[in-house]
């Protein structure tokens, strides 16, 4: 099939997608940064992908998720463990950056000012930050501090795509539900992406669907 044809057919697009999201990710990937600070970042070069949500949504596991390994990105189980910006290099084509968790109650009042002191300046002001993924449990309601950073977000004017996490643990009914409530509070957001994604770590439910929007901002 011709590139055009390619065009004119969305499943050979959809599935032409899915195929370089699962080469991009079978990639070599490793941490090389971290900063705790705005005048620590690594020289803007790759495109990148940063990964934020409350402690303890699962924004490590994901990651891991994505890469197909077990022990990329470090996972705890005290949530608000992060306090830093962590960088990995995606085969040299693209720099997933994972963000400190955020509405932890028991995390140091020192880390709850990074998200509006560097987080914010962060996402701001990086010339190569392509994407924000903005995980909330599909388990959970919406929380208060969530709604804070979505409009966080939006003053940055970072474009961010809503993923759901988790979501093996949730019925059906209840899911569908969730999934409604996202896509409405994605539609009020005006930095939002209107299509979120719903995914699982234990299942693999939407990893390649994630995969393949990210690889689309790949250098």
């Amino acid at each position: 099939m011709s590139g055009d044809e390619a065009e004119l057919d969305p499943e050979a697009a959809r599935l032409a997608a899915l195929e370089a999201g699962r080469k991009l990710f079978a990639g070599e990937c490793a941490f090389f940064f971290a900063a705790q600070r705005l005048d620590q970042l690594p020289p803007p070069e790759l495109p990148e992908i940063a990964f934020a949500g409350r402690s303890n949504v699962g924004k490590s596991t994901l990651v891991n998720a994505l890469t197909g390994r077990n022990t990329l990105a470090r996972t705890s189980s005290q949530p608000g463990r992060t306090r830093q910006l962590n960088f990995f290099n995606l085969a040299d084509r693209l720099v997933l950056v994972d963000m400190p968790g955020y509405g932890y109650a028991q995390a140091a009042k020192s880390v709850k000012e990074d998200w509006q002191g560097l987080m914010f300046e962060y996402l701001r002001g990086r010339p190569t930050l392509q994407r924000v993924v903005l995980l909330l449990d599909a388990r959970i309601e919406v929380k208060e501090s969530d709604l804070a950073v979505l409009g966080l977000l939006d003053r940055a004017a970072v474009p961010y795509l809503i993923v759901l996490t988790k979501a093996d643990s949730v019925k059906p009914g209840v899911l569908a539900a969730k999934q409604a409530e996202v896509g409405a509070l994605a539609r009020k957001h005006p930095a939002a992406m209107m299509q979120a994604i719903t995914t699982s770590s234990e299942t693999g439910l939407g990893i390649a669907e994630l995969r393949a929007e990210l690889a689309a901002l790949a250098a």
